[in-house]
């Protein structure tokens, strides 16, 4: 990065900007860096076998000695997921509200990590990191124990919202902390980073509370057994299902193990309040009487192995979707999940459930601000300037010119994606030199392994299959002693496409001769050679380009 003036504080955009999920950016001030935020996305669609997706930390890494603390907003897996493949690499403290680190803690100890600093933060709070003085305020969102933060720097203080809303009846009754928000106001703050998951929806976003009132409803009318998908870690809409249930004489039993994790964990630190007796198992809610039975589940977006996607393929162990069930899908699918939403709907339909799934059905409301919330936000905080963050670049966009509407100035708003580096102080702001930024493919146990080649070449097998040749080859003489031989998967069925075949077999033989009668003795020149007459065969014959695996044995 190029030199900075001394009272300049940067902020480095490392994921979140542009695209939804995987928030996670760095804020320094001369030799000291923070994090805020840690997060995962969901694999798009052309990313094949590849389980999640995290930040590239490179710009982390290469600063190791400068990082201070991870300051978190929340526990949604898009602002902590990568935590425990950051961690391996990053040994650093980590900040959060006290149910934040209760699901961090857990998540970490599952990946053998609990040497690990975690430090509890509290609304209002002011932790010294540095030259940082941190400070977290209460917002509402789709989760409990949801903070923005307040950065205060030698420079001036920058306020990130985190993930929020402005909810006036919350269910937890935790307003969010407009006085507090009002003051930062009024002492000035240099720069505001927003959410602007929802800038392109008008109005107010609703209260969680109206779910609450259509499960209320649901409840009262149902005669049927009732199964409620949602995020693990929305601990307010599983705190309404319970309510409801144990209103109306249901007994509650929990599937799928994160949110079996999210319930132990909420239980344990007081954010779930639970009649006695009212939680059961699965076996004793198999056993009753399918009007006194609500199913807790994962699979909300429809992840192929999500408990709920099992349920509607009748590949769950223990539960069995039948005629007459009742499924509410209290979620929205993420961007990019509507294929796997949309199939497992259909699935479930197919099994003779009845699935309640749209949000005008008063099932789901976002945790999102819509743009008069926005408008609020910036104008109780009335920064100097302002990134637009958390959203899809329109997103991006659109926030912007929210901001502008209410009054300020266009060369005051900074519109960054991944890589940007924000550098404000008193007299100006601008962008600086971008940094190494972009997508980590986790594939099994495997962490950046998956790159675009390998993405490559599993799209191709995907789509044309492979190609296996084998030969053998005398050492001495060079003399073709066996084959060529053709092995095909998923490219073409062999006993049906003899001609193919032997004629793809003259090619390789062809090109093997071709090469021996020249004199080489290199063989991946052979391989080469045989690869690519290969290639041109089958691209005039049948039109398509199959993975050709050359394989010369020497005898």
């Amino acid at each position: 990065m190029r030199s900075r003036d001394s009272n300049t504080v940067s902020v480095v955009a490392l994921g979140g900007f542009g695209e939804i999920g995987k928030n996670m950016m760095a804020l320094r001030y001369r030799k000291d860096i923070i994090v805020v935020d840690c997060g995962l996305a969901f694999p798009e669609e052309q990313m094949l076998g590849v389980d999640i997706v995290i930040p590239d930390i490179t710009y982390l890494l290469e600063n190791r000695d400068m990082v201070r603390a991870i300051v978190l907003t929340h526990g949604h897996e898009d602002h902590v997921g990568a935590l425990p493949y950051v961690l391996r690499q990053l040994k650093t403290p980590v900040c959060g509200t006290r149910l934040t680190l209760g699901l961090v803690k857990r998540k970490l100890r599952e990946h053998g990590l609990d040497d690990v600093e975690l430090r509890e933060i509290r609304p209002r709070q002011q932790v010294v990191i540095g030259p940082f003085k941190v400070e977290s305020f209460r917002v509402n969102h789709s989760i409990a124990d949801c903070v923005g933060l307040a950065i205060h720097t030698p420079s001036g203080t920058i306020v990130h919202s985190g993930d929020f809303k402005f909810d006036q009846t919350p269910v937890d009754g935790e307003v969010a902390d407009f006085r507090r928000l009002a003051e930062l106001g009024d002492g000035g703050v240099l720069a505001l980073l927003s959410d602007s998951t929802n800038a392109d929806r008008p109005g107010y976003t609703p209260s969680e509370r109206m779910v609450g009132k259509s499960l209320r409803e649901l409840f009262a009318s149902e005669r049927s057994r009732i199964l409620v998908a949602s995020f693990a870690s929305h601990v307010l809409r599983i705190q309404q299902v319970i309510s409801a249930a144990a209103e109306f004489g249901r007994k509650v039993t929990v599937v799928g193990r994160s949110m079996e994790n999210v319930v132990e964990v909420a239980l344990e630190l007081g954010y779930l309040d639970v009649p006695e007796n009212t939680l059961v198992d699965i076996e004793e809610a198999s056993r009753m009487p399918p009007e006194k039975v609500a199913i807790l589940t994962t699979g909300s977006q429809g992840e192929p192995m999500s408990a709920l996607a099992r349920m509607s393929t009748a590949d769950h162990k223990k539960i069995d979707i039948v005629p007459g069930d009742v499924v509410v899908i209290a979620a929205s699918p993420v961007p990019g999940n509507e294929t796997y939403v949309t199939r497992t709907i259909d699935n479930l339909f197919r099994r003779g459930a009845r699935v309640i799934y749209e949000a005008s059905a008063g099932v789901h409301v976002s945790g999102h601000a819509s743009q008069e919330e926005l408008k609020l936000m910036l104008n109780l905080v009335r920064p100097r300037y302002f990134v637009p963050i958390h959203g899809e670049y329109r997103h991006l966009v659109h926030h912007a010119e929210l901001a502008e509407h209410v009054g300020i100035p266009r060369e005051r708003i900074l519109i960054g994606e991944n890589g940007s580096v924000f550098e404000f102080c008193r007299e100006r702001a601008r962008f600086g030199e971008r940094v190494a930024s972009g997508n980590i493919m986790v594939d099994g146990l495997s962490v950046g392994d998956v790159g675009s080649v390998v993405l490559r070449d599993r799209k191709q097998l995907a789509e044309d299959g492979i190609l296996m040749v084998v030969v053998a080859v005398d050492k001495q003489t060079l003399e073709i002693l066996a084959g060529p031989d053709v092995v095909s998967r998923g490219f073409v069925y062999i006993r049906e496409s003899e001609e193919l075949m032997e004629d793809a077999r003259r090619t390789a033989k062809a090109a093997v001769g071709a090469c021996i009668e020249s004199g080489t003795r290199d063989w991946a020149a052979i391989k080469s050679a045989v690869r690519g007459s290969l290639s041109a065969f089958f691209h005039e014959r049948v039109g398509r380009s199959p993975v050709i695996l050359p394989v010369i044995m020497e005898v």
